[in-house]
């Protein structure tokens, strides 16, 4: 499959047996989501063919894959948020009531009877947008099977779950090819996941396909090796020097959710120079309204945030930001990027105004613009488009060192990181973790929040975990282990007794 100046998958053969689940992994811009969009029609081969069943596809079109009981799940969501679960699980093929009306409540009964048999749990009623990303992507893949798939497709399926969500994704996905015989596709960068649920595994690095393994006669470090072709040392992190002051202080916060439902309740807590403090929770349980309110992107009820000394409480994110603050978000597409702009100005986002980049405070100094983008993309490695591309044309890790990458060149004391990894390949996953420790290191102040607790326990030095908006506990990341913190992050626990 070949693009204007690009050769994306180059001369691939491969073969997925029926009843199997085979994994794709492979860097961001490796080609692996080109072979499955040509798969699923979106694409059609340069040179080629494709077999579905035994039947070569003569016409590529996701109509036409539909059709051959190809389904695919994307890695960005493809939901009305307006509509609610149900009229966005049977859309294009409403049921009907006097032969021309949708009938709601039909489609509502057929939902739930696709969650029971499934045990992806769900509200049929609920609309898209005031439920969590974990839940949309249920929907997502809840949409599929009600099409009927028989090869489904999941791009980066765990990129918006948490560690239990994950578990119970996995569950469906052994129950429908042990029951169903149904052959699942799974595009994944977490390494432990492809060992936890595939049968096979092919690897693909620039393009082509690099080797394909029985999973039960490999390991992780062998997949990510050949991903990247070197060895890759992610767990090789160093921390130097200790806590200085307080950077970061939120006092007695509340704060409400879309609904007008509190979020945070109550909330106290302190980040300090050269430190990382990590927050384990499950999703939906106030750690997005939490960062929110201390970047500026939602008002609190009650209670202070303190940054740099400063009370930045219900401040715009540009005040907040001036005082020195960096953020990276939690959803990439929606609140990190501007899709139709080029790498370079999305690069430049916050930095138009400095007085490097403009003469006299009006003309842009494009040479020294264009230098500097130049730079900061080099040194993060970022890949799959020029620094003229639209940002949306990119890969999903290719977007996320965009977004790093800006958020890093602040060189800021203080830190807001959210989902610094989700749905980035093993090699940008070491580079990124380098990156946030050299942060650390130097002094700045960093909260993060990552539903991955690898992640949170790689990177933290202390972990609070939350439940219902309330931090449940509070521990030095050496001092516990993963799965004792899932009682806290349950609420099974609390914070009284993590200070016994």
């Amino acid at each position: 499959m070949e693009f204007p100046g690009v050769l994306a998958n180059d001369d691939i053969s491969l073969d997925i047996k029926k009843g199997e689940v085979f994994a794709l992994v492979g860097e961001n811009g490796a080609g692996k989501s080109t072979l499955m969009n040509i798969l699923y029609g979106i694409n059609e081969p340069t040179d080629g063919e494709v077999l579905i069943g035994g039947k070569k596809v003569e016409a590529f079109s996701p109509k036409t894959a539909i059709g051959l009981g190809v389904g695919m799940v994307h890695q960005h969501f493809m939901l009305v948020p307006s509509f609610t679960v149900a009229q966005n699980i049977v859309m294009s093929m409403e049921p009907k009531k006097y032969g021309f009306l949708f009938d709601n409540r039909a489609a509502e009964r057929k939902t739930q009877e696709l969650v029971n048999t499934y045990g992806l749990q769900v509200d049929p009623s609920a609309v898209v947008r005031e439920i969590s990303v974990g839940l949309q992507q249920r929907v997502e893949i809840l949409k599929t099977l009600y099409r009927g798939a028989k090869i489904l497709i999941l791009d980066e399926p765990t990129a918006v779950l948490t560690p239990q969500e994950t578990d119970e994704l996995f569950d469906v996905i052994r129950r429908v090819v042990r029951e169903r015989g149904m052959t699942v596709i799974i595009i994944t960068h977490k390494l432990y996941e492809v060992m936890a649920i595939s049968d096979r595994v092919g690897v693909m690095r620039k393009g082509r396909l690099v080797g394909v393994k029985n999973t039960c006669d490999t390991d992780e470090k062998d997949l990510a090796s050949m991903m990247v072709g070197r060895p890759v040392l992610y767990d090789d992190l160093e921390k130097t020097g200790t806590a200085g002051e307080n950077r970061i202080a939120v006092e007695h916060l509340t704060v409400t959710d879309n609904r007008g439902l509190i979020a945070v309740n109550d909330l106290s807590l302190a980040v300090h120079a050269g430190e990382i403090l990590g927050i384990a929770a499950i999703e939906g349980n106030g750690q997005s309204e939490l960062l929110e309110a201390i970047t500026g992107m939602r008002k609190p009820e009650r209670g202070t945030v303190r940054i740099m000394g400063q009370d930045v409480t219900g401040k715009s994110p540009d005040q907040i930001r001036a005082v020195g603050l960096a953020h990276i978000p939690e959803d990439r597409i929606s609140t990190g990027i501007s899709a139709p702009a080029s790498v370079t100005d999305n690069l430049m986002v916050g930095k138009h105004d400095d007085k490097e980049f403009n003469l006299f405070g009006f003309h842009q100094r494009r040479s020294t613009i264009e230098r500097y983008a130049r730079e900061i993309y080099e040194k993060f490695d970022i890949r799959g488009a020029g620094l003229d591309s639209d940002v949306g044309s990119m890969s999903g890790g290719n977007m996320q060192k965009v977004v790093v990458a800006r958020e890093f060149s602040f060189d800021t004391p203080v830190l807001i990181i959210s989902q610094p990894t989700r749905g980035v390949d093993v090699g940008a996953i070491e580079f990124i973790h380098k990156a946030i420790i050299e942060k650390r290191n130097s002094g700045a102040a960093i909260l993060l929040c990552s539903a991955d607790l690898d992640e949170v326990f790689r990177l933290s030095d202390r972990i609070i975990t939350m439940y219902e908006g309330k931090v449940t506990g509070s521990f030095a990341a050496d001092a516990i282990t993963k799965e004792e913190i899932g009682y806290y992050m349950t609420g099974d626990r609390s914070e009284k007794e993590a200070r016994a």
